[in-house]
C-alpha cells in the first residue's frame, strides 16, 4: 500500500525542515544553465520524493509560483578509485518550472 492516499487536488502540509530535507542542493552544470533561460531550476532531490512534495517544498521556500515539475532518477555509475572498483550512488533530480516572470537566485542565500 501506498504511504499516500490519492487525493484529487493534494497538496502536501510541510515544515520548514522537511522543505529542507526535499530540496537539498541545486544543481549547477551547462545544462542546468542552459535551461534557465526556460525559466526553469534543477534541484537534487531525495530518491522517494515525489513531485507534489517538491513543488510544495520549492514554494514555501523561495516565494515563487510554481507550473510544473519533472522528475529524473539517475543511476549510480561504476568507477574505479585507487585502483578499486567502486560504485556511485543513485540520485534523482528535480527540474522546476517556475511561473512567468518569478525567479530564484542561486547565488545567493535562503
Amino acid at each position: 500500500m501506498s504511504r499516500f492516499r490519492f487525493i484529487p487536488r493534494y497538496k502536501p502540509v510541510l515544515s520548514r525542515e522537511q522543505m529542507y530535507d526535499l530540496v537539498r542542493v541545486p544543481v549547477i552544470t551547462e545544462k542546468a544553465t542552459a535551461i534557465s533561460e526556460h525559466n526553469q531550476v534543477t534541484f537534487r532531490v531525495p530518491l522517494d520524493a515525489d513531485k507534489r512534495s517538491v513543488k510544495a517544498a520549492v514554494e514555501g521556500l523561495f516565494k515563487v509560483k510554481v507550473t510544473a515539475v519533472n522528475t529524473i532518477r539517475i543511476k549510480g555509475k561504476t568507477k574505479r578509485f585507487r585502483g578499486r572498483p567502486g560504485r556511485r550512488s543513485d540520485y534523482k533530480k528535480a527540474i522546476v518550472t517556475l511561473a512567468e516572470g518569478a525567479k530564484i537566485d542561486l547565488t545567493t542565500g535562503i
